[in-house]
């Protein structure tokens, strides 16, 4: 692993330069400083993509990326709920009442648009549960839908596998990910999708047209999803010590990354930044 200051250290190393997106461009509320900067010194030369673990659909995650005041320089944004969408379109998914666990339910209507299914009013009308968001204010409620399709043997289809999101202020709110671990510690079938699932790495290479074997550069702030699962599709990572386990990283080099790389049972990234830059 090596401590770099910015991305142009070694950014034409690679065919694609991959960023997250929580943690890494923004806090969910605002741009970190250096992201919107970072993002056009890389452009110009590097090929650009987002791939974030948001149950979401790509075209919503382009548009929340431009409202927050970041540049629209990404040529691919790829998430865990356009890969989702993706499969029930084409038929992969058999599921066609499923009930959405969201932030609002609005989102889960806007998100099913195009699809051949009927969303679910209740639990205990749906042939699936899909766990894509999560209202931090309702998460009991949420918990109570997701048992309820446990109970009934329910397929749990997972577009968000994230534990947590980092916030304003240092915090770290629950994320769906959370919820469908504890459908799976109970019996549940889960089916995951997004990072550190290989699904969703290749089909932001084959977004990108590149090759199998193409030279890509994820970069994230997790260990278990975006070091991971790049490591096991083949591609080179980068941990940002800012945003998910800031208060554990943020200034602690090297040896807080290895740290904390061994406690997760993630392989070592091959660099380390303290911020998107």
């Amino acid at each position: 692993m090596r401590l770099i200051a910015s991305l142009a250290e070694v950014a034409a190393r690679y065919d694609a330069v991959v960023l997250d997106q929580w943690g890494v461009l923004h806090d969910g509320a605002a741009p970190y400083p250096s992201a919107p900067w970072a993002m056009r010194a890389l452009a110009g030369p590097t090929r650009l993509a987002v791939l974030s673990n948001s149950g979401k659909r790509a075209a919503v995650n382009r548009a929340r990326i431009r409202d927050l005041g970041l540049p629209d320089l990404a040529e691919v944004v790829m998430t865990s709920g356009e890969a989702l969408w993706r499969d029930l379109a084409e038929g992969r998914i058999p599921a066609r009442r499923p009930y959405p666990v969201a932030d609002r339910r609005e989102n889960a209507d806007i998100w099913a648009k195009g699809l051949d299914l009927v969303l679910a009013h209740a639990p205990g009308e749906a042939d699936a549960i899909l766990v894509m968001g999560l209202d931090e204010a309702r998460v009991d409620e949420a918990r109570a839908a997701i048992a309820e399709g446990v109970r009934r043997g329910l397929p749990i289809l997972c577009s968000n596998p994230d534990r947590g999101s980092p916030r304003t202020g240092g915090r770290t709110a629950l994320a769906p990910g959370t919820l469908a671990a504890e459908a799976e510690a109970a019996g549940a079938a889960v089916t995951w999708y997004g990072k550190p699932y290989r699904p969703v790495f290749e089909a932001t290479r084959r977004a990108l047209d590149l090759p199998s074997g193409a030279r890509l550069l994820m970069v994230g702030d997790s260990p278990a999803h975006d070091v991971a699962g790049a490591k096991g599709a083949g591609w080179d990572a980068a941990l940002i010590a800012g945003g998910l386990h800031a208060a554990r990283l943020s200034g602690r080099g090297v040896r807080a990354a290895r740290t904390l790389c061994a406690e997760e049972g993630a392989p070592e990234p091959d660099y380390l930044l303290e911020a998107l830059a």
